[in-house]
């Protein structure tokens, strides 16, 4: 495995896409998954690989790939429907053998429910080896803390709500925000921390044992911004 490179790993997965552009700079590395590579050609998104089993794509697309493996198999990993990883696990390996250690990951999440709850798994799969992982579906955004801290800016609006990811996380702070808490514990089977609100005000979550499922998320169409 490489040391950590710059750059992300941009992977486009077969899930729900809301983003009509998905940021790419030069440095990064973008892997299509499965039916994300039907997305990229439809953003305009060329990417670096193409990964899966192919079994979300419809037969013009996944005849696409085929050729697209003739031409250029380095571009191209078939994988066998039947399998440990996910696809987009496979692409998350793929990946960091490639040095990268930031991750973010669009059309994760929607569809199939397992697959969303996967996905998920997969962010703390990365947290667990020292990576950042990302679930980016459009408006929310969805990613983990382990046994760490993270600020937040004056600019940020919305909802964030925090989940015990594991059985109970210990020493959970949150401060500037609607309802703050100071060194509370969350447990897997009552959401207190759902739906805080960011005020215009600086902000931090941090968590001093386990780990934080955190969702951020858009202030309903409904209801005004603060």
């Amino acid at each position: 495995m490489k040391e950590n490179v710059p750059g992300r790993c941009v992977i486009v997965a077969a899930g729900e896409l809301k983003e009509k552009k998905i940021p790419v700079e030069k440095g990064d590395f973008v892997i299509a998954v499965d039916g994300g590579a039907a997305y990229c050609r439809r953003l305009g998104l060329e990417p670096d690989l193409t990964v899966g089993d192919f079994d979300s794509l419809e037969e013009q697309e996944r005849e696409r790939v085929r050729l697209l493996g003739r031409e250029h198999p380095e571009r191209v990993i078939a994988l066998q429907p039947e399998k440990d990883d996910t696809d987009t696990l496979a692409a998350i390996r793929l990946g960091r053998e490639r040095g990268f250690s930031d991750f973010w990951i669009y059309g994760g999440t929607g569809g199939r429910l397992e697959h969303t709850v996967a996905n998920i798994q997969c962010l703390l799969y990365l947290k667990n080896r020292g990576c950042r992982g990302v679930l980016a579906d459009g408006e929310s955004r969805i990613f983990v803390l382990k046994e760490e801290e993270r600020g937040f800016g004056r600019e940020e609006r919305g909802y964030l709500s925090l989940f015990a990811l594991g059985e109970r996380a210990f020493g959970v702070t949150v401060r500037g925000m609607k309802y703050p808490l100071e060194e509370a514990e969350l447990a897997s089977d009552f959401p207190l921390g759902i739906s805080n609100e960011f005020t215009g005000r600086e902000a931090l979550v941090r968590v001093k044992k386990g780990a934080l499922l955190c969702i951020q998320s858009p202030f309903d169409s409904q209801r005004p911004a603060p």
